[in-house]
């Protein structure tokens, strides 16, 4: 079943599945600039669902609609471009490379059930793609690799796959040997390893099979061996490795028919060259998506409980099943409003169905737990930023879903009369504060209304009011996540600028102290007279404020005592000496005056306040900086760059120990001042050549060394 498209440029047929095994769903990895959005856009033109292919550098590929995006010249979100392959409907998956966008990385694999990893023939990869295949290797998630950007001089085939190898592990082997072309430089076609024949691509796409030349057949025989053996070793037949080693020729079907399964488990990782500009590859990289990756059914789906948190059965892909569907993605479109990426898992989604969406467990990022019952309006298949209408999407398959009031990135949708939670995935914190403020009053709302929109979209940014500061704070991935979400506010028609992100520091007494607060004034009338005299003496780190009234022969009335110990408290919320927090002291009336007319309330209140700040001029008061223990985890290469640079933060190194959750990797701990955290998120990715990350937690407050804490006092003249 299929509707035609009217939008512009697209000339393909809308894809509608009726069956989950028609379906595939590709997550494409690499760092950026590996060629994922140009191979995507190559692969739309290859099977006719685009007329022509669009290009980064113009702004006009289907993927890179995003105006952060065209601008960069980098993808800076997660993209859904499907097309049809063989009568397979095949979801590619295009995500950022850039370390800061992470989420939309995560958010794409949470969708896949299989990823494809572009290495690039020139740059080879990153040490963060490195660590992505350890993730999915963790989860046993199907892989293969295409290797691109052939037609650059510099390209290098044979090297980008012995680093596929050294960094991938066993079981990487390639499918196809580049063949140049007549001027010895370009390439012109593939030499098929297990059929040994020659995909020619000069007259362009589809590739004409021919037998190869003699020229060719050394270099077929020589890596054929090593593919075909690595394949049969992950056969289910025990006995074909013998005849394969007795010499036996082992039919090609039975070959292929083996790779596909061993694919599919997860158990070999083919590699195919491929150039989007000159299609080389195109074809068989389309076989092996359809042929070779399984499909929905043959994927873990992931666990689901109740509201409560009871357990459910485990999902199964079925079309007929309970609805179960989870929100990878959200935006918030201007002329059509919220648009929800969606991935079925269980049953079947139609338009005006009634259904449950469930968001639990991110309130802490800004993302208060919620449930709603809403009416499904349309369904649409996407096309990056393009809509096509749908009639339904079953499970296994990815749709979009439009105008919904409450639906948030990573939210489940489920039958109104049963609603279930799809189990969470992992999501990195966001660990780089970006202070802002609007530029005039009238910015405010708007201000409020594009932020709401954003974090709806986007699990990674975290939305703080600091009521010690008063700062509205966003925390960011990095620099670029910052940037981007920047240009969205603005574009959204906010005037609003950045300022210095200030650290909630609090004050306290280093010794004891006497202070005398004197209140009196006459001005007609009834007049204000208070007078209080107090001792001061710090207490234990946390151990919080205590009053002791020591008052004798009612000096100061007993009813003016709660006044007394008001103000004292008010003006430690005020601070002393430069705004902060006054905490861990005791304060103890000990003497007084008052007046039978002129005393009051809150004459006493504000003498209290007054013997405060008396008392912090006459001793010492110091200011206390919030620590953090921080958990860096970082290649073994680098834990003395970093074990180096934490000691220059003022930090103490607690220790070292293996990382259990990879190898060659470390954990470092170390306590650490907070303001020296506040640019560790782009420094330590500057560092580690972006593989390092970390994760923090307060631990206490200590004194803050006296140059640091004259300097804050010097912008402070005022006090509290």
């Amino acid at each position: 079943m299929a509707q035609r498209n009217q939008e512009k440029g697209v000339t393909g047929a809308v894809p509608v599945v009726t069956a989950p095994d028609r379906v595939r769903n590709v997550v494409l990895v690499g760092h950026s600039g590996s060629g994922k959005t140009t191979l995507v856009e190559a692969l739309l033109a290859a099977t006719g669902t685009i007329g022509r292919a669009g290009s980064v550098p113009d702004g006009t590929t289907v993927c890179d609609h995003d105006p952060a995006a065209i601008r960069q010249q980098r993808s800076v979100s997660l993209a859904c471009a499907p097309l049809v392959h063989n009568g397979i409907k095949v979801n590619l998956l295009d995500t950022p490379g850039y370390a800061d966008f992470v989420g939309e990385l995560r958010a794409g694999l949470r969708a896949a059930d299989a990823a494809l990893f572009v290495v690039s023939a020139v740059d080879g990869m990153d040490a963060a793609t490195a660590a992505l295949w350890e993730e999915c290797a963790a989860v046993d998630m199907p892989r293969a690799v295409a290797v691109s950007r052939l037609d650059h001089q510099r390209a290098d085939f044979d090297e980008a796959v012995a680093l596929c190898q050294r960094v991938f592990g066993e079981n990487v082997a390639p499918l196809y040997l580049p063949m140049l072309g007549d001027d010895g430089v370009s390439v012109a076609g593939l030499l098929s390893l297990i059929t040994r024949r020659v995909f020619d691509y000069t007259a362009g796409l589809p590739a004409e099979v021919r037998d190869p030349d003699p020229e060719h057949l050394p270099a077929i025989a020589e890596s054929r061996n090593e593919l075909i053996e690595g394949i049969i070793a992950e056969s289910e037949d025990e006995t074909l490795m013998d005849r394969y080693l007795e010499g036996e020729e082992i039919e090609t079907g039975v070959i292929v028919d083996d790779l596909e399964k061993a694919v599919a488990r997860g158990h070999f990782y083919p590699v195919v060259p491929v150039c989007a500009y000159t299609g080389v590859g195109l074809d068989v990289l389309l076989e092996v998506l359809t042929s070779a990756f399984p499909a929905p059914p043959e994927h873990d789906l992931p666990a689901v409980t109740g509201l409560d948190g009871s357990p459910r059965p485990p999902l199964t892909c079925d079309p007929a099943g309970p609805l179960v569907a989870e929100v990878v993605r959200t935006t918030v479109d201007r002329h059509v409003g919220r648009v929800s990426l969606v991935r079925v898992f269980s049953g079947t989604l139609r338009p005006e169905l009634t259904v449950h969406v469930s968001g639990h467990g991110l309130a802490e990022r800004g993302h208060p737990d919620h449930d709603a019952d809403e009416r499904v309006g349309h369904i649409y298949t996407p096309l990056g930023a393009g809509l096509r209408e749908v009639p339904h999407c079953v499970a296994g398959d990815i749709c979009a879903i439009t105008k919904s009031g409450s639906a948030e990135t990573g939210d489940t949708i489920s039958a109104k009369d049963d609603p279930l939670l799809i189990a969470p995935w992992e999501m990195p914190e966001p660990l780089l504060p970006v202070a802002i403020v609007a530029a005039s009053r009238a910015d405010e709302d708007a201000l409020a209304r594009n932020l709401a929109r954003l974090v709806a979209g986007d699990p990674t940014l975290r939305l703080e009011r600091n009521p010690e500061t008063h700062q509205l704070v966003l925390w960011c991935m990095g620099e670029a996540h910052a940037d981007v979400v920047l240009d969205r506010l603005r574009a959204g028609g906010v005037e609003l600028e950045t300022e210095p992100v200030r650290v909630a520091l609090r004050e306290t007494f280093a010794a004891g102290a006497r202070g005398h607060g004197r209140h009196v004034k006459q001005s007609g009338g009834h007049g204000q007279y208070a007078i209080c005299d107090i001792e001061v003496e710090p207490l234990p780190r946390g151990a919080g404020f205590e009053f002791v009234d020591r008052v004798v022969g009612g000096a100061v009335p007993h009813n003016y005592i709660p006044s007394v110990d008001k103000g004292v408290r008010a003006q430690m919320e005020r601070g002393i000496v430069a705004g902060y927090p006054v905490v861990d002291l005791r304060v103890t009336l000990v003497d007084g005056k008052a007046h039978s007319v002129d005393s009051s309330d809150a004459a006493f209140a504000t003498a209290g306040g007054l013997a405060l700040r008396d008392a912090a001029e006459r001793g010492q008061v110091t200011l206390l900086e919030p620590v953090d223990e921080v958990t860096v985890r970082v290649p073994d290469s680098f834990v003395g760059a970093v074990m180096s640079d934490l000691s220059g933060r003022r930090g103490r190194v607690l220790g070292t120990e293996p990382d259990p959750a990879g190898a060659e990797r470390t954990l470092v701990r170390a306590e650490v001042p907070a303001t020296e955290l506040l640019r560790y998120a782009v420094e330590l990715r500057s560092m580690t050549s972006g593989t390092g990350t970390f994760r923090r937690s307060f631990v206490r407050h200590d004194p803050m060394p006296a140059h640091l804490a004259e300097q804050i006092r010097k912008e402070h003249p005022n006090g509290g």
